[in-house]
Protein backbone atom coordinates (compact mmCIF):
# COMPACT_ATOMS: atom_id res chain seq x y z
CA UNK A 1 0.00 0.00 0.00
CA UNK A 2 1.18 3.86 -0.62
CA UNK A 3 -0.39 6.75 0.89
CA UNK A 4 -0.49 10.46 -0.32
CA UNK A 5 -0.35 12.51 2.79
CA UNK A 6 -1.91 15.89 3.20
CA UNK A 7 -3.01 18.35 6.06
CA UNK A 8 -3.94 21.89 7.11
CA UNK A 9 -3.69 23.84 10.11
CA UNK A 10 -7.04 24.46 12.14
CA UNK A 11 -6.15 27.09 15.17
CA UNK A 12 -4.10 25.35 17.40
CA UNK A 13 -4.73 22.00 15.76
CA UNK A 14 -3.83 20.13 12.28
CA UNK A 15 -6.00 18.24 10.80
CA UNK A 16 -4.26 15.28 8.37
CA UNK A 17 -5.62 13.15 5.72
CA UNK A 18 -4.39 10.04 3.93
CA UNK A 19 -5.46 8.17 0.53
CA UNK A 20 -4.34 4.83 0.09
CA UNK A 21 -3.61 3.43 -3.15
CA UNK A 22 -2.06 0.13 -4.91
CA UNK A 23 -0.59 1.10 -7.47
CA UNK A 24 0.83 4.37 -9.20
CA UNK A 25 -1.41 4.80 -11.60
CA UNK A 26 -4.17 4.26 -9.81
CA UNK A 27 -7.40 6.75 -10.54
CA UNK A 28 -9.39 5.66 -7.08
CA UNK A 29 -8.64 5.41 -3.76
CA UNK A 30 -7.99 1.82 -1.50
CA UNK A 31 -8.91 3.57 1.48
CA UNK A 32 -9.36 7.05 3.16
CA UNK A 33 -9.03 8.41 6.69
CA UNK A 34 -8.00 11.80 8.56
CA UNK A 35 -7.40 12.19 12.18
CA UNK A 36 -6.60 15.89 14.25
CA UNK A 37 -4.42 16.29 16.88
CA UNK A 38 -2.59 19.10 18.40
CA UNK A 39 -0.75 21.02 16.17
CA UNK A 40 3.23 21.84 16.68
CA UNK A 41 5.07 24.29 17.76
CA UNK A 42 4.99 27.82 15.12
CA UNK A 43 8.62 27.91 12.76
CA UNK A 44 10.90 30.08 14.18
CA UNK A 45 12.12 32.49 11.75
CA UNK A 46 13.90 30.58 8.56
CA UNK A 47 12.63 27.17 9.75
CA UNK A 48 10.66 24.84 8.89
CA UNK A 49 6.83 24.46 9.37
CA UNK A 50 6.43 21.16 11.08
CA UNK A 51 3.09 22.24 12.74
CA UNK A 52 1.49 19.25 10.64
CA UNK A 53 4.13 16.48 11.96
CA UNK A 54 2.54 15.45 15.26
CA UNK A 55 -0.80 14.79 13.35
CA UNK A 56 0.49 13.07 9.94
CA UNK A 57 2.16 10.79 12.62
CA UNK A 58 -1.15 10.03 14.74
CA UNK A 59 -2.86 9.44 11.45
CA UNK A 60 -0.10 6.82 10.77
CA UNK A 61 -0.34 5.06 13.95
CA UNK A 62 -4.15 5.57 14.83
CA UNK A 63 -4.94 3.78 11.61
CA UNK A 64 -1.98 1.26 11.64
CA UNK A 65 -0.82 2.64 8.15
CA UNK A 66 2.02 0.80 7.40
CA UNK A 67 3.05 2.48 3.74
CA UNK A 68 5.59 1.06 0.97
CA UNK A 69 5.55 4.89 0.02
CA UNK A 70 4.77 8.05 0.85
CA UNK A 71 3.49 10.88 -1.67
CA UNK A 72 2.57 14.72 -0.15
CA UNK A 73 2.78 17.85 -2.00
CA UNK A 74 4.89 19.68 0.74
CA UNK A 75 8.62 19.50 0.52
CA UNK A 76 10.94 17.02 1.20
CA UNK A 77 13.62 19.10 1.24
CA UNK A 78 13.47 23.31 0.94
CA UNK A 79 16.26 23.74 -1.73
CA UNK A 80 18.90 21.97 -3.94
CA UNK A 81 21.17 22.12 -0.73
CA UNK A 82 18.82 19.61 0.91
CA UNK A 83 17.55 21.63 3.59
CA UNK A 84 14.97 19.31 5.70
CA UNK A 85 11.58 20.44 4.92
CA UNK A 86 8.45 18.70 6.47
CA UNK A 87 8.79 15.56 4.34
CA UNK A 88 11.87 14.62 5.42
CA UNK A 89 11.44 15.27 9.03
CA UNK A 90 8.36 12.67 8.60
CA UNK A 91 10.94 10.55 7.02
CA UNK A 92 13.05 10.73 9.52
CA UNK A 93 10.43 10.41 12.38
CA UNK A 94 9.21 6.92 10.34
CA UNK A 95 13.10 6.10 11.46
CA UNK A 96 14.11 6.12 7.39
CA UNK A 97 11.83 3.14 6.89
CA UNK A 98 8.96 4.54 4.44
CA UNK A 99 10.36 6.69 1.01
CA UNK A 100 8.37 10.38 1.12
CA UNK A 101 8.33 11.97 -1.70
CA UNK A 102 7.56 15.72 -2.09
CA UNK A 103 5.31 16.52 -5.42
CA UNK A 104 5.11 20.33 -4.68
CA UNK A 105 3.26 23.43 -6.97
CA UNK A 106 5.78 25.59 -5.36
CA UNK A 107 9.35 26.63 -6.54
CA UNK A 108 12.25 26.35 -4.21
CA UNK A 109 13.64 28.95 -2.80
CA UNK A 110 16.03 30.75 -4.93
CA UNK A 111 13.96 28.85 -8.38
CA UNK A 112 14.05 24.86 -8.91
CA UNK A 113 16.62 23.69 -11.18
CA UNK A 114 15.70 21.37 -13.72
CA UNK A 115 16.76 18.33 -12.21
CA UNK A 116 13.70 18.56 -9.72
CA UNK A 117 11.17 19.30 -12.01
CA UNK A 118 8.77 16.38 -13.22
CA UNK A 119 6.34 17.74 -16.29
CA UNK A 120 2.79 15.86 -16.17
CA UNK A 121 1.75 17.54 -19.28
CA UNK A 122 3.37 19.72 -22.07
CA UNK A 123 1.80 22.76 -21.41
CA UNK A 124 1.80 22.46 -17.41
CA UNK A 125 3.60 24.70 -15.39
CA UNK A 126 6.28 21.38 -13.54
CA UNK A 127 5.67 19.71 -9.89
CA UNK A 128 8.76 20.17 -7.90
CA UNK A 129 10.02 16.78 -6.77
CA UNK A 130 11.79 16.24 -3.77
CA UNK A 131 12.53 12.59 -1.47
CA UNK A 132 14.21 11.22 0.90
CA UNK A 133 14.81 7.52 0.63
CA UNK A 134 14.24 7.25 -2.76
CA UNK A 135 16.16 7.92 -6.06
CA UNK A 136 14.90 11.03 -7.74
CA UNK A 137 14.78 10.37 -10.75
CA UNK A 138 12.35 7.05 -9.37
CA UNK A 139 10.32 9.61 -7.30
CA UNK A 140 9.95 11.75 -10.38
CA UNK A 141 8.68 8.54 -12.52
CA UNK A 142 6.33 7.47 -9.96
CA UNK A 143 4.58 11.26 -9.77
CA UNK A 144 4.41 11.15 -13.95
CA UNK A 145 2.77 7.59 -13.65
CA UNK A 146 0.61 8.92 -11.13
CA UNK A 147 -3.18 8.80 -12.48
CA UNK A 148 -4.63 12.47 -13.72
CA UNK A 149 -4.61 14.71 -16.74
CA UNK A 150 -3.51 17.64 -15.17
CA UNK A 151 -0.79 18.92 -13.53
CA UNK A 152 -1.40 17.54 -9.72
CA UNK A 153 -2.35 13.99 -9.87
CA UNK A 154 -6.12 13.17 -8.92
CA UNK A 155 -5.07 11.02 -5.59
CA UNK A 156 -3.29 14.48 -4.05
CA UNK A 157 -6.10 16.68 -5.20
CA UNK A 158 -8.26 13.95 -3.30
CA UNK A 159 -6.07 14.33 0.04
CA UNK A 160 -6.19 17.92 0.08
CA UNK A 161 -10.29 17.92 -0.28
CA UNK A 162 -10.27 15.58 2.74
CA UNK A 163 -7.89 17.37 4.55
CA UNK A 164 -10.18 20.67 3.98
CA UNK A 165 -12.89 19.06 4.94
CA UNK A 166 -12.10 17.32 8.31
CA UNK A 167 -12.96 18.73 11.45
Amino acid sequence: MKLVLDHRLDGDAAIASAVAFEEWGDAEAARTVTSRAPAGPKPGRGEPDLRALPALLQLLQEHKLQPDAIVMEDPVHLDPQDTPGLGRHLFDALGGRVPVIGASRSAMAGGTPAQFEAHREDEAAPLTVTCAGIDLGAAKARVRMMHGRKRVPTLLKLAARLAKGAD
